[in-house]
């Protein structure tokens, strides 16, 4: 008999090798500025120290201070997944620790997004598994539910679907979905290219640069 306290949908299907990869060596803001500077999630902080975290959303919606239904994620999760958790901003109770990690990093997990506390915060670090989260806290979680797992959830403000791409680095986490990666990747790639030649240009070491004037002239200053 089904519980009502308790919502899943089966894992969504992990985003393909090709795309993972082109996502590693694109920086978060060059895909944030192609998403209309709109998406993204910027009040997590990363608790681990430099890995890029790259991969897809298996998402979660806790009661806050609760995860009961973060170890039944655990036991669905496939390589590549990212646990991306709801947990209403609550910060008095960890969701997550040493041993949820060190068991998501034996099935092949990307990383954490989780909206709440965690705590074993220099196993993360030392470990450097990605894990960004609202805050840290000593107190463990209770384990009671209720929740829904592989729903739409909310991040900082970002809906975030299961199946999303999430891509973290020291600047945030922006997420979008599978089917818009290709073009989003192409237009972030031109923006580097703009970049680069920007960086050349500021090198000449004039004043007169074109890349001010584009954006100054329209104003007439």
């Amino acid at each position: 008999m089904s519980n009502p306290s308790f919502l899943i949908h089966p894992a969504p299907a992990v985003a393909e090798a090709g795309v993972v990869d082109a996502l590693r060596g694109i920086v978060v803001s060059h895909l944030s500025d192609n998403l209309q500077r709109l998406s993204g999630v910027t009040g997590l902080q990363r608790i681990h120290r430099s890995t890029k975290l790259v991969g897809t959303a298996f998402t979660l919606k806790t009661r806050p201070g609760d995860n009961l239904l973060i170890y039944k994620a655990l036991t669905m999760m496939q390589p590549g997944h990212v646990l991306v958790v709801d947990g209403g901003g609550e910060a008095s109770n960890a969701l997550v620790g040493e041993l949820i990690m060190l068991y998501a990093q034996q099935r092949g997990c990307a990383g954490f997004v989780i909206d709440a506390a965690v705590r074993d915060t220099a196993a993360f670090y030392a470990a450097d598994f990605p894990c960004y989260a609202r805050a840290t806290s000593h107190r463990g979680p209770y384990k009671n539910g209720p929740g829904q797992i592989n729903v739409p959830v909310s991040i900082d403000g970002q809906v975030v679907c299961p199946g999303d791409l999430i891509v973290g680095d020291e600047d945030g986490i922006v997420s979008f979905p599978q089917a818009g990666a290709a073009a989003l990747i192409d237009a972030a790639r031109k923006t580097a290219d703009n970049e680069e030649a920007i960086k050349a240009e500021i090198a000449n070491g004039k004043v007169e640069q074109a890349w001010l004037d584009k954006v100054l002239k329209p104003f007439g200053l």
